[in-house]
């Protein structure tokens, strides 16, 4: 099978690369989303180096110690190690270190929550075996990759055994619109931004998921292959991201990501909704879910001091997930007997509010480009995100789509709209009236920024109201 073109990550390929510069071996760690390209990120950097990678087996019922020594064993075989008993870590990484002690070597250890999660002694015998063996190769890199990001926080990251051995955190994100386009090459020249969009609030900028785009197929097309035909790739999609990453503890994860489903929520909101107390585990899950990269937890700030204020709001980041859980699960019984009509995808409900807060997710994830729309450097910018003005006696409730506070005390106000037609006048109230509500100190500028795909009309550019009018639509042209 042709392997797909490697697209994107040229700033992540660069620091692997800087990695073959240095004089010491290197420990790292690279983690991030299931499917977001992690594996073929290092595939593609060991392409030119001698590279040994090993997999964990992905959790089942009868997964053991031993069935994870068992596999890995064989994975030495393959990689031209045999004869190595899989009695216990220790022989086994001593074994792998005498064929990686010279040379430029890259080793590549996938998904180590599942290699070691069974043993309590694997992560002992791993830095053991670092300090004694694997470092002792200036050219060696070793990279610790996996998709569930607590685990490794909690048992590399934060472990003292490993302080001071990692070299580099890398957590690989969505891919940014510009790299996206390149998926509907060579016909990408002839494809609306719109349509691109929707299939990128399906999508988001996961690779894997990218990859299955036919261009040859409208959007329309490759979303009913993708998500509303039996055996589709992203009706599957969902089971197989809990069952891999949270194992029994899926239900409770299902539900908090259902509970975001139609928008951001605090805390307290989603714990009355579910039933729960604050303080319980729900909170420690939805931590998981946000390090697995699913949920964003956006903090609100005071615009005074330009720091963090306690209250929070927990948005679910995922454009997969929402699409699931609001389309693909409801039709799941249909799809599954082949029963779903061509016609679904003309009268999905809900469909403008779904893709509003889809577009608002590319629009967050794209921040950086975003700040260079703006004209707006890093070095000026003390706080941005979905900002959020809970209500009180002295204040009504505000919420902006996306606010940037810059130490020039310029306050850039987002609104986010994705329409189908251009956008017309209505939008001059609905954002003076957030003007109004938001409670903003003396001496500090308001800037609103209006940020769309297909289109302002006339009236709404004439009236010059904002200070910036972005078709994000150019990021996929």
């Amino acid at each position: 099978m042709k392997t797909a073109q490697f697209i994107g990550r040229e700033t992540e390929m660069a620091r692997l690369k800087g990695l073959l510069n240095t004089r010491s071996a290197n420990l790292i760690v690279v983690r991030g989303r299931r499917r977001i390209g992690k594996s073929r990120l290092l595939a593609e950097f060991g392409k030119e180096i001698k590279s040994f990678f090993f997999s964990g087996n992905p959790p089942a019922h009868k997964t053991t110690a031993q069935s994870q020594r068992d596999v890995f064993v064989k994975q030495l075989e393959r990689n031209g190690i045999p004869g190595v008993q899989p009695d216990d870590w220790g022989n086994i990484f001593w074994h792998l270190s005498k064929h990686t002690q010279k040379g430029r070597v890259l080793i590549v250890f996938d998904e180590i929550s599942w290699m070691g999660g069974k043993d309590s002694e694997f992560l002992g015998h791993l830095k053991t075996a670092w300090d004694m063996y694997f470092s002792k190769n200036p050219h060696l890199i070793f990279a610790l990759c996996g998709s569930i990001s607590s685990w490794i926080e909690k048992n590399i990251l934060s472990n003292t055994g490993f302080l001071g051995r990692i070299m580099i955190d890398m957590v690989l994100e969505e891919l940014p619109l510009q790299s996206c386009n390149a998926f509907w090459h060579p016909k990408e020249t002839r494809i609306t931004a719109y349509e691109k969009f929707k299939v990128l609030s399906v999508t988001g900028g996961v690779p894997f998921y990218l990859e299955r785009i036919k261009p040859n197929l409208s959007a329309e097309q490759n979303i009913r292959e993708l998500c509303f035909a039996k055996g589709g790739l992203l009706v599957r999609e969902f089971d197989e991201i809990f069952s891999d990453l949270f194992s029994r503890r899926k239900g409770s994860h299902k539900e908090l990501v259902t509970c975001l489903a139609s928008g951001p929520k605090e805390l307290a909101q989603i714990c009355k909704e579910l039933g729960k107390s604050q303080g319980g585990l729900y909170s420690q899950y939805l931590d998981e879910l946000v390090k697995a990269g699913f949920v964003r937890r956006d903090f609100t700030w005071d615009l005074k001091s330009g720091k963090y204020g306690k209250l929070s709001r927990y948005r679910l980041s995922d454009n997969y997930l929402r699409f699931y859980l609001k389309y693909i699960g409801p039709s799941r019984v249909k799809i599954e007997q082949g029963k779903v009509p061509e016609s679904m995808l003309n009268n999905l409900p809900s469909w403008e509010v779904v893709m509003g807060l889809q577009f608002e997710n590319l629009v967050t994830h794209n921040y950086k480009t975003l700040w260079e729309m703006l004209g707006v450097s890093a070095e000026e910018v003390i706080m941005d995100g979905p900002f959020f003005q809970s209500p009180t006696t002295k204040q009504p409730g505000c919420q902006i789509d996306y606010m940037i506070q810059t130490r020039f005390h310029s306050l850039y106000l987002c609104e986010v709209k994705f329409k189908k037609d251009k956008i017309g006048k209505k939008i001059l109230e609905e954002m003076e009236e957030k003007r109004k509500r938001l409670k903003v100190p003396r001496h500090f500028s308001i800037r609103p920024v209006l940020i769309h795909v297909n289109g302002v009309e006339d009236s709404v550019l004439e009236e010059n109201y904002f200070d910036k009018v972005i078709d994000f639509s150019q990021l996929l042209q």
